[in-house]
């Protein structure tokens, strides 16, 4: 494929801010569902292993709360964005493919280790 003069690649300094957007939307938008899919797979997980404990859980405050984290745990993925905008100039933009499966995986271990801590800590304590 041959770059033409308004085309460019992930990896060239040559990039417009609007263009630049439009990449990082489709490298974080797809990864979203598999980090969502991620920590709802350790909900399920604490859900099955501790089941007796956690059955007191299940009404409509604690539903609340799962639903408020979940968003907060969404608008933190977003802060991908922000590390995108930061890793955006042009000696940057090599390394970009790199950085960005770097910044995902951390991130999403990070929310991980919090989700986890929170379950135990936070939701498990009330029901012990």
């Amino acid at each position: 494929m041959a770059n033409g003069p308004g085309a460019s690649t992930a990896g060239s300094p040559d990039v417009s801010p609007a263009q630049g957007f439009r990449e990082a939307i489709r490298y974080w938008e797809p990864r979203r569902l598999v980090y969502n899919l991620l920590l709802s797979a350790v909900a399920v997980g604490w859900l099955v292993f501790t089941w007796p404990r956690l059955r007191p859980a299940f009404s409509l405050i604690p539903a609340l709360q799962m639903a408020a984290l979940a968003l907060i745990a969404n608008l933190l993925y977003s802060l991908g964005y922000l590390a995108e905008l930061a890793l955006s100039g042009a000696a940057a933009r090599a390394a970009l493919p790199y950085l960005r499966g770097a910044i995902w995986v951390l991130g999403t271990v990070l929310a991980i280790i919090l989700e986890n801590y929170w379950i135990a800590d936070e939701i498990l304590a009330d029901f012990s």
